[in-house]
């Protein structure tokens, strides 16, 4: 058996090499490194993979997130509504702005964000909604675009962890997840995925203004060269990562299915277990597995991945702090406000999911998690 990894990328790799290494080499030989002719070929086509008018790539996830806000003019002190269950940069990117960042808590089931707490949480000081597609499953954006147009907020998708997974609405309009907002973001970061060999990042938009803006900040406020229209970043996707995605967006699909593959195989050896409960895959929304994450129910979760240490199988807790009780963004908070994310924070453990997962692998790490609670 191989050994077992969280993310396999290497058999990924080595699946596409050579058609790979030849299209590497062709941009290193043209010397087109930035804003080639590469880019602008990925761009066109995960337009037409997520059904949208405009796709900005940029350097990586973080950015698109600071750079949807810059976007959209927010002031020092509008407010910024966020899930508290997710990764830091979703939040960093608003005190980066020097907005003010308003956590609420997520559904236990899906882990993403409680759409009666982000209503109760809106204040004449909100300004802009941003929704997490956490773990590879969409936030309930029926309803939560309901709520943004009842308060004519804005909404930016963070769809770092969920690229290919659907939203089906009541009326049976399906969409792709970060399509649905006025912005979506994502990032290809190598473990996600569709993820580059590097950093990577990139915008979606319907918004035919928003995108020139957007396409003006990424690129130092710049439309016409040395002439400063945007206040603006240097962020922008190199030929070398866009050739890597280009190679990788057609299996896009096949990947997702993979690991939906490789849950199913997780979902059936845990079913009906006293003390695991499997991520839940809601009625609305596709899912795409950027992470397989249980939830343990009898206070053993730290013990469980020990054991699976000695096992060499690794498995990691995403998250294991709030962001509330983070020293860079400490917000007082009333802990009943919070109930589903700090019991998560207690109970999550994530098992090995990638593209790669052999059937070998999946009855060993199953069996071993199994042998725990014997």
């Amino acid at each position: 058996m191989k050994p077992i990894q969280m993310v396999d990328l290497q058999s990924q790799y080595y699946r596409i090499k050579s058609d790979l290494d030849n299209a590497l080499l062709n941009v290193i030989d043209s010397a087109a490194f930035i804003n080639g002719p590469e880019v602008k070929a990925f761009q066109a086509e995960l337009e037409q993979y997520l059904d949208i008018k405009h796709v900005i790539p940029c350097a990586n996830g973080t950015d698109a997130l600071q750079i949807a806000l810059m976007a959209l003019n927010l002031k020092e002190g509008d407010e910024v509504i966020t899930a508290d269950f997710t990764f830091a940069a979703t939040v960093e990117v608003i005190h980066l702005l020097k907005l003010k960042s308003v956590l609420v808590d997520v559904d236990y089931d899906t882990f993403t964000m409680d759409t009666e707490k982000l209503r109760a949480a809106i204040t004449p000081k909100t300004k802009a909604i941003i929704p997490v597609h956490i773990f590879g499953q969409s936030s309930n954006m029926e309803e939560i675009l309901k709520i943004v147009k009842e308060h004519n907020l804005y909404v930016i998708e963070d769809n770092a962890q969920a690229i290919g997974s659907e939203f089906k609405f009541a009326d049976g309009t399906v969409k792709k997840s970060g399509s649905m907002g006025i912005i979506g973001t994502t990032s290809f970061f190598p473990s996600k995925n569709l993820g580059c060999y590097g950093d990577g990042g990139a915008l979606f938009t319907n918004d035919d203004e928003l995108a020139h803006k957007i396409r003006g900040i990424v690129n130092h406020g710049m439309y016409e060269r040395y002439y400063h229209d945007e206040i603006g970043v240097n962020s922008r996707l190199d030929s070398l990562q866009a050739t890597v995605l280009r190679k990788k967006l057609p299996f896009l699909d096949s990947y997702n299915e993979a690991r939906r593959k490789a849950a199913d195989y997780y979902d059936e050896a845990f079913a009906n277990h006293p003390n695991i409960l499997t991520p839940k895959r809601a009625d609305y929304s596709s899912h795409v597995f950027h992470q397989y994450t249980l939830r343990i129910t009898n206070g053993q979760r730290n013990d469980l991945q020990k054991f699976l240490g000695t096992k060499e199988i690794p498995a990691m807790i995403y998250y294991p702090v709030a962001l509330r009780k983070q020293k860079a963004y400490f917000q007082d908070s009333d802990p009943k406000d919070f109930v589903n994310t700090d019991r998560l924070l207690d109970e999550v453990i994530s098992l090995p999911m990638h593209t790669e997962l052999e059937e070998e692998q999946l009855k060993y790490i199953t069996d071993s998690v199994l042998e725990f609670f014997k």
